[in-house]
């Protein structure tokens, strides 16, 4: 740490110098990201539809597949010939990326009118009257590739009017679209309101600016260095709101201490120098619990979680080394503007509140006991959605699309099954008549349907071959009138594998895949990441308090407080009938627990400080509290302020939702230490002195208790060094 010392006061303008150049790779990296729009593509391989999947795509060149709707009248009420259909077909046919497009001419002559085609055929690709035809669209690549998504775009500019397009390809292009065109929106609302803050609670115009300045830095260097992984737009999404969130706290803490330096050095030099010194342990330290939870996400089986995870873990790890070196030299370049732009600031006051609440401390310890039964229950009651089609505003072109689909053809999901072609044709028809009256099955696209059990493949199209069959394996199409993800979607799944499983044996094989398939194993799959992930990042942050505070019992009061908060911010959305995405109890138990558990350490830390000092218990966490809870506001605003632009902006449901759900955490959490921690930490101070070491506890009197100098001086260095690590991340100014 000394050399890093020496380096930033004796070159601070090389560094800043430094730090501006490297933002030119850093932005070539975040430029040259690749972003995966495809939320299913992160399910764990070992599944029966992620195999079929891979199949599909490397066999069948269907890893994805749009479905285009084709309204067969014109403006006047006239109908659309079938050759135009062929045309337009051919034309989305020679568009970059598209492997192949299915639509009823790839079976039957388009000579031969739809209204004469067999029933089954006609289910399929003509709606019941005969207002729209549909055709399918396969492609080269995955569902999240650049050049499907730039194929998406074609496809939409190429239709006529009143035509749309639906499946996980469309969604994802749209999703894109609007990430790409609202992310700026809502970062400069992130950024101008902790501006705004910033400057009606600091000392100067400049510092705010500074602040911000460095922390965007980081935040360029680290989605920089995402072009090495590539990125979920999920998490690119929230990425830069998070990590400036919850590391600005970091860069508030350390220029107050370079303030307060200020006060008994000679030069800013020196003053630097010294709040390097005493900012070192304190703000490496106070990382590690949001640390850790972000790291509890890396043990999702999702992979969504080791991406969000990775990103966010390498962002406070940028975001405090910036702070230790770019901010020091920031500051000593831009001193002389710093102190020529000072002005009076909005100092918020708790101290009647703060009296308030502790003469009443057993009613509000009492209030909070009352409150974790029903706040855990409303939690565990919450609505989930799995939909990610649902994620899309209603005026999407997509969303649009999927509701047609339901309209027009009684059909909301399609099902993808992959069977072993070796399996007689007789057979596989028994197999598909099963499906078929399978409850919600609308309809269903398979070879031997259509071409029937004796004809043989050499007379049969090509290109219909081609695209049913390849590698000894067939590929069926069922149409469902369910949602996917629903319990009935879900339970149809389910009955068609039996089906499978029961004409297939050891040496055939059979997979369903598809929306409906994939669905319905992400559901299972995230709720035991939920159990897992909360209980690892539980453990991982108690452990890290037990270890700060040498205690049993802190880490059980803090940890319990918090997780109360969580369950609290969930349960609203319970109260007021909200759906959330199925990953946002994951992302919020893990952020919340990590980033706000911080608050409660500050509170603690303090009232310990004081109770060393020889005050009774009572006085001593009014001062912890007059001089934290200021801070644990001011942090939580921030935090607030951070993730609230995207929710006002954000249109992609998902994205808006985590960022509501974080954003009232930290406001929530605030409240919680504020009203609850406070009093709970006042009546246990006597346990809690018998559970943590170094630990002293004085009853209440009037006066402090007479302490000899001796021990004064050996519990000072005692607390310096055991609570380094809690005097962290909070702009938090000494009488």
């Amino acid at each position: 740490m000394r050399k890093i010392s020496d380096l930033v006061v004796k070159k601070p303008k090389l560094i800043v110098i430094v730090s501006l150049l490297l933002l030119i790779p850093s932005l070539l990296g975040y430029l040259f990201t690749n972003v995966n729009y495809d939320i299913l593509s992160y399910l764990p391989s070992r599944l029966d539809s992620v195999k079929g999947e891979q199949i599909l795509e490397e066999d069948f060149n269907a890893g994805t597949m749009t479905i285009v709707l084709f309204k067969m009248t014109d403006d006047n009420g006239g109908k659309i010939s079938p050759n135009t259909v062929v045309k337009f077909k051919n034309q989305i046919s020679e568009i970059k990326s598209v492997s192949a497009v299915l639509w009823s001419d790839s079976i039957i002559d388009s000579s031969i009118p739809g209204d004469i085609l067999p029933d089954d055929m006609q289910n399929v690709f003509y709606s019941s009257d005969g207002e729209y035809t549909m055709m399918f669209v396969s492609y080269e690549d995955g569902a999240s590739s650049k050049d499907v998504i730039k194929a998406v775009k074609q496809i939409k500019k190429a239709l006529p009017d009143n035509c749309y397009i639906s499946g996980l390809s469309a969604m994802n292009a749209e999703t894109k679209e609007m990430t790409d065109r609202e992310m700026p929106i809502y970062i400069i609302i992130a950024v101008v309101l902790a501006l705004v803050t910033m400057m009606l609670t600091m000392e100067s115009v400049v510092t705010p600016f500074i602040i911000v300045g460095v922390i965007g830095i980081a935040v360029i260097y680290n989605m920089g260095t995402n072009f090495m992984t590539g990125v979920s737009y999920i998490t690119q999404s929230i990425a830069a709101i998070l990590q400036l969130g919850v590391t600005i706290d970091y860069a508030i803490f350390f220029v107050n201490r370079y303030n307060e330096e200020r006060k008994y050095s000679r030069t800013k030099e020196e003053a630097m120098t010294r709040a390097l010194k005493g900012s070192f342990a304190s703000l490496s330290g106070s990382s590690l619990t949001t640390l850790f939870g972000f790291l509890a996400l890396c043990f999702m089986q999702l992979t969504l979680g080791i991406n969000i995870g990775i990103v966010m873990i390498k962002g406070v790890v940028i975001g405090v080394l910036s702070v230790l070196i770019l901010l020091p030299a920031f500051l000593l370049v831009f001193d002389d503007a710093i102190h020529r732009h000072s002005h009076k600031y909005f100092t918020p006051k708790f101290d009647r509140l703060i009296d308030y609440i502790i003469k009443r401390k057993k009613r509000f310890a009492v209030l909070f006991l009352i409150l974790i039964i029903p706040s855990l229950l409303l939690s565990m009651n919450v609505k989930q959605n799995y939909n990610l089609n649902s994620e899309l505003p209603e005026d999407a072109s997509t969303t649009i699309g999927t509701a047609l689909l339901k309209d027009k053809f009684n059909m909301t999901t399609t099902h993808f099954i992959i069977i072993d072609d070796s399996i007689p044709a007789s057979k596989l028809v028994r197999m598909e008549n099963e499906i078929e009256n399978v409850k919600g099955v609308s309809s269903m696209l398979a070879y031997d349907k259509y071409i029937g059990t004796s004809i043989p493949d050499s007379i049969v199209p090509d290109t219909f071959v081609e695209i049913v069959k390849q590698n000894g394996r067939q590929v069926m199409l069922v149409n469902s009138i369910y949602e996917a993800s629903t319990d009935e979607c879900n339970s149809q799944v389910e009955e068609i594998e039996s089906i499978i499983q029961s004409y297939t044996d050891g040496e055939h094989y059979g997979y369903i895949t598809g929306e409906g398939a994939l669905y319905k194993d992400l559901i299972e799959t995230t709720k035991f990441d939920f159990a897992v992930t909360n209980l690892i990042s539980i453990i991982a942050v108690f452990v890290v308090i037990a270890l700060v505070f040498k205690s049993v019992s802190i880490p059980f009061i803090l940890i319990f407080a918090i997780e109360v908060a969580i369950w609290i911010n969930q349960g609203i959305s319970t109260v007021f009938g909200s759906e959330i995405p199925f990953i946002a109890p994951t992302v919020i138990s893990c952020i919340q627990l990590g980033a706000t558990v911080d608050y409660a350490i500050l509170l603690t830390s303090r009232f310990k400080e004081e109770t060393a000092k020889g005050v009774g218990r009572t006085a001593a966490m009014q001062k912890a509290a007059r001089e934290s809870i200021r801070s644990v506001f001011q942090s939580a605003s921030l935090f607030f302020l951070a993730t609230i632009g995207v929710y006002l902006v954000c249109s992609i449901s998902m994205v808006k939702t985590i960022c509501s759900l974080l954003a009232r955490g930290a406001l929530i959490s605030a409240f919680v230490i504020l009203f609850f921690v406070m009093p709970i930490l006042l009546l246990c101070e006597k346990f809690i002195a018998k559970t943590t070491r170094g630990w002293t506890s004085y009853e209440d009197r009037a006066e402090p208790v007479a302490v000899k100098t001796e021990e004064i001086n050996i519990n000072k260095l005692e607390f310096e060094e055991e609570t380094s690590f809690t005097e962290f991340s909070f702009s938090d100014e000494d009488d």
